[in-house]
């Protein structure tokens, strides 16, 4: 017990530094002789240190992770999972993450009630799944992922870190088909989220659309009206674009799917009836003349499909 108490301590240096360390230690070890406890800060930044710049080793992973999993304190769980996230930035130790056992550590931490701590955990979990070895282990998460993007605050944080972990897993088609049921969300949260919410959003939906797998399911979801607002030619062009070329993919996808002359049947009130009607078509017109070169050569490429 003495040495797995002493590894967490270590690791504890890690993350927090001497003064919150010892904290730790007087707890494990009991209270020495003319030392007063010393009680960490509330404030995570105010547990900040130079540590969190370097970058560590495996055995070092190995303690942090121990810590990650045996305490339930917050403050060390958020620390440590952003000194894990801030490491999983680099190749070498995504991987030393994974066979260390770590993915299902971090994993476990999304389901935390403390909304800070969750989205550190997605965050990590995110720097993680830019490894494709790591994305076997990490689809698990992706549909408790999406079930929490849409019960999460809107526009939160957490909400954001839940969108960049999937926008990553959605990279390549692998695992493309787990979001298959949440399109018609996605698009609702691209309605009524604000500009950052909108651009992660279009992220994700660009990922999709490239997919002619996925083009069925796009253009079959409900969708409300609002969405051609995103043609609005005084829209910000970082969000004009992004939805340009979500117009444009599917069109590609359709083509080669050989549905695009046939138009086949879609519901009213779905994404395919908003894109290829009247309104939409007026939306281009218009955006042909775009004073941004590319919002205006985008518009004229989609402009034959009508």
């Amino acid at each position: 017990m003495g040495g797995a108490r002493d590894a967490g301590w270590v690791a504890a240096g890690l993350v927090l530094g001497a003064g919150a360390c010892y904290c730790i230690y007087w707890l494990t070890r009991g209270p020495r002789p003319r030392r007063r406890r010393l009680r960490p800060s509330r404030s995570a930044e105010d547990l900040t240190n130079g540590s969190y710049d370097e970058v560590l080793n495996a055995e070092q992973l190995e303690k942090l992770l121990y810590l990650l999993e045996s305490t339930d304190d917050p403050i060390i769980v958020e620390k440590a999972l952003v000194t894990l996230g801030n490491n999983a930035a680099f190749s070498t130790n995504q991987a030393i993450i994974r066979e260390l056992g770590g993915i299902p550590i971090v994993g476990n931490k999304i389901n935390s009630l403390n909304h800070s701590i969750k989205e550190k955990a997605l965050n990590a979990l995110n720097n993680l799944s830019v490894n494709v070895e790591n994305q076997v282990k990490i689809k698990v998460y992706v549909q408790p992922v999406c079930e929490d993007v849409f019960a999460d605050p809107l526009n939160s944080a957490v909400q954001l870190a839940g969108l960049r972990l999937l926008t990553n897993m959605t990279v390549t088609n692998d695992y493309q088909h787990l979001l298959s049921s949440y399109i018609t969300g996605l698009l609702h949260l691209l309605l009524t989220g604000n500009g950052s919410t909108k651009v992660q959003v279009l992220k994700l939906l660009l990922n999709l659309s490239e997919n002619p797998a996925m083009t069925e399911g796009l253009l079959s979801a409900q969708v409300d009206a609002s969405f051609l607002s995103l043609y609005d030619g005084q829209i910000t062009s970082e969000i004009l674009l992004r939805a340009l070329t979500l117009f444009q993919n599917l069109n590609n996808c359709l083509r080669v799917k050989g549905c695009l002359a046939a138009q086949p049947p879609f519901a009213k009130g779905s994404l395919f009836s908003l894109l290829y009607g009247e309104d939409c078509a007026q939306k281009m017109r218009a955006l042909a003349y775009h004073h941004d070169a590319d919002v205006k050569e985008k518009a004229l490429a989609i402009m034959p499909k009508f």
